[in-house]
């Protein structure tokens, strides 16, 4: 069922749990992700991040993610991660995706406020919810730039969400994209200003590598939305690199099911962390 994120994230401010965005790159892990979803009878997010598009253009796995979450038993909210450029989230709006982000979290604090506003404006037609990011996330989405952090100004939040208005707010707490060099440590000193501060759902980047304990500290503090991606294309990849080691793939559709197996027991198990299971309401 595709529905709206604005609609899940709200739903789990009214409950103890977060609900997990899925970067996906292929069929096999919209299928595993979607079938872990729906044995938990959870809510989840599909997601692709603009950066991914040169391997996944847009206008090929749009089309497929949108399709799957309208076959899922369980609402599935169809989202553009870390969109960069106007044409690429008007495509996305164009194809059926709920949601979008546009980060100008590298922005100045104006113009990243400016241009959040005019996506806004531009998701307002589709019914479209919109994300916007503050503050600086560790690392890149595809892990090819060393982005320093740097974590949101409470104040800054709070002025951003109202000037904005905007449905979901990722903030940086010490977060970083990709596989953490060192234990990560998150502010939730930060965060808990920053939920007193803004009314709007918090969304988490860089989950991957973070301990399912902090994961837990994080929805009871605000964190709606929790993003994976660096996990599912490293579960995927583990799940096939096992299969060839167990002689167990001999030809295409058991690779085909290695995949599918990788992306399923990654989302079952991030599922279970967040509390997702059993929220799904259709």
């Amino acid at each position: 069922m595709l529905v709206n994120m604005k609609d899940l994230l709200l739903q789990a401010q009214t409950a103890d749990y977060a609900v997990g965005s899925f970067s996906i790159a292929n069929m096999e892990m919209v299928r595993g992700v979607i079938a872990a979803a729906e044995e938990a009878n959870a809510p989840i997010i599909l997601q692709i991040a603009e950066v991914r598009l040169n391997h996944s253009p847009l206008a090929l796995i749009g089309p497929l993610m949108v399709a799957a979450a309208k076959e899922a038993k369980v609402p599935v909210a169809v989202h553009l991660d870390h969109g960069l450029t106007l044409p690429t989230i008007q495509l996305a709006l164009d194809l059926g995706f709920t949601s979008v982000m546009f980060d100008g979290s590298h922005l100045p604090l104006d113009e990243n406020i400016a241009m959040t506003k005019k996506v806004i404006e531009m998701a307002k037609p589709y019914g479209a919810a919109v994300e916007a990011e503050i503050g600086c996330v560790g690392g890149s989405e595809d892990g090819s730039v060393d982005i320093a952090m740097r974590c949101t100004a409470p104040a800054e939040a709070e002025r951003f969400a109202k000037e904005t208005n905007v449905d979901a707010l990722a903030v940086a707490i010490g977060n970083a994209h990709g596989n953490y060099k060192d234990t990560p440590h998150l502010r939730f000193d930060i965060l808990e200003q920053i939920r007193t501060l803004v009314s709007a759902p918090l969304v988490l980047h860089g989950g991957t590598g973070i301990l399912p304990e902090e994961f837990v500290r994080c929805y009871h503090t605000g964190i709606k939305k929790i993003n994976i991606a660096t996990a599912t294309f490293d579960a995927v990849e583990r799940s096939v690199r096992e299969g060839y080691a167990a002689g167990a793939i001999k030809g295409y559709y058991d690779l085909h099911t290695a995949e599918i197996r990788g992306a399923y027991e990654n989302a079952k198990k991030h599922i279970e962390i967040f509390a997702t299971g059993g929220h799904a309401v259709c």
